[in-house]
């Protein structure tokens, strides 16, 4: 007979813990920006010790959802499903960022002035790494160089084929593999274990990370540039409610439901300006509204590299605003080579340390009308952008996984909508511990 749920109280509830702690990192870094810039090493420490447990966990999931498979012929039909998808929502989501761009026109009248020399320098150092991507470096660099590489590089992809290829000799040795399988299955259940003990620091890297990014630009940075950022978070806000609000209605589930469901993910990215954060705590969610483990493992991490939904909004917009910004007019079939440069650089540079500037750069360097030294513009509030990429990224990650989770027929609208209508969260409640017999 199992315990009953106790409802924890509002203080004891994580994503209010990390309200606070973003809040405070905002006073902190506004009214004391030289303590702000000073907690920067508890954002980045958090950030670390979430990246030191996701590649296990990714390795752990994966493996023995795809080993536990037993027709393989799935496999194959839920990465065909999942990148098709991938295409068609991303290539929707550089449209939008197109027509909003052209339509509210922010960079129109902007008085760029003369660009700060180290913001320049900045610039023209990520555009030096967005001219090593190519796309045969994109395909080499999946393959780790050994078999532990995987886990000790920042690429998700080297992860997941290790992990693919681990669950193919599993299930190739049959009933001789199932204590293997056994022993996954256990490992991944410590390594949940340590992210339950990490993700309590959550509040204190918010707090941190926030106090850090105030202190460094301060909310005065923000007043030149307010007009691209405010039309960029009111697209992928547009984004969010309309297009992928519209794909969840097809699947029988509702948008604002399942934003409600993640919201201590989306917490977590709003105060760490990092998606990866809420990698461990969305694969955990995905399946217990039903989705399979198989599918969880394949769609998600794929999609962290290949479905970046806000990241695509966010290159049209800020292309076009530079091109605003600088006097420079771009014809449609200029705009339209935007679009089809930019659905190639954000595969490329996906597991790249400032993904979205490296991109930025690098579909700059293909349209050679726009000075690649104004993207020194957007440095300054590069890290506010990076937050809401981080969020539309998050939701779009995981609208994907329940459509793929939906068309393989694992779960249906009626399981669907009484999971994410569930009040009874990990995050509001605890299980009571059992009476000593």
């Amino acid at each position: 007979m199992s315990s009953p749920a106790v409802r924890l109280p509002w203080y004891r509830i994580l994503y209010v813990q990390v309200l606070i702690g973003v809040a405070l990192g905002i006073l902190i870094g506004h009214f004391f920006p030289a303590q702000g810039v000073a907690l920067q090493p508890l954002g980045d420490g958090f950030i670390k010790l979430v990246k030191m447990i996701i590649a296990p966990i990714i390795f752990c999931t994966v493996t023995h959802g795809i080993a536990a498979m037993s027709d393989l012929k799935k496999l194959g039909r839920i990465g065909g499903k999942a990148l098709l998808y991938f295409e068609v929502v991303s290539t929707f989501a550089l449209l939008i960022g197109l027509v909003v761009v052209n339509t509210l026109k922010p960079g129109e009248g902007f008085q760029a002035g003369a660009l700060d020399p180290a913001a320049v320098a900045k610039a023209q150092h990520f555009a030096q790494q967005a001219h090593t991507l190519n796309t045969v470096d994109f395909l080499l660099n999946i393959i780790p160089k050994t078999f532990l590489g995987a886990f000790t590089g920042d690429d998700l992809l080297q992860v997941l084929l290790v992990a693919v290829l681990t669950a193919f000799a599993i299930g190739a040795m049959g009933e001789r593999g199932k204590p293997i399988l056994h022993g996954i299955e256990l490992a991944s259940e410590v390594f949940f274990g340590i992210m339950r003990i990490v993700v309590q620091l959550a509040p204190i890297g918010a707090m941190g990370a926030m106090a850090y990014t105030v202190g460094s630009y301060g909310l005065g940075a923000l007043r030149n540039l307010l007009e691209l950022m405010l039309g960029f978070y009111f697209t992928a806000g547009v984004f969010v409610i309309v297009v992928l609000g519209a794909i969840a209605r097809m699947c029988g589930f509702s948008i604002f439901r399942f934003i409600g469901y993640i919201k201590e993910e989306l917490l977590l990215v709003l105060g760490t300006s990092s998606s990866e954060t809420a990698l461990p705590g969305m694969l955990r969610k995905m399946r217990a509204l039903g989705c399979a483990e198989s599918t969880v493992g394949l769609v998600i991490p794929t999609g962290y590299s290949f479905n970046l939904d806000g990241t695509n909004i966010y290159m049209t917009m800020a292309t076009l605003f530079l091109a605003q910004a600088t006097n420079t007019h771009l014809n449609l079939r200029q705009q339209l080579t935007i679009l089809a440069v930019a659905m190639l650089s954000s595969k490329g540079a996906s597991a790249v340390t400032g993904a979205g500037f490296i991109t930025l750069a690098a579909t700059l360097s293909v349209v050679k009308e726009i000075p690649l030294e104004s993207l020194a513009m957007l440095v300054g509030i590069d890290r506010f952008m990076s937050e809401c990429r981080a969020l539309t990224n998050l939701v779009g990650n995981g609208v994907a996984t329940v459509v793929i989770s939906r068309w393989e027929k694992e779960v249906t609208p009626e399981q669907l909508r009484e999971n994410l209508q569930a009040r009874r969260s990990i995050a509001t409640t605890v299980e009571e511990e059992p009476a000593p017999v």
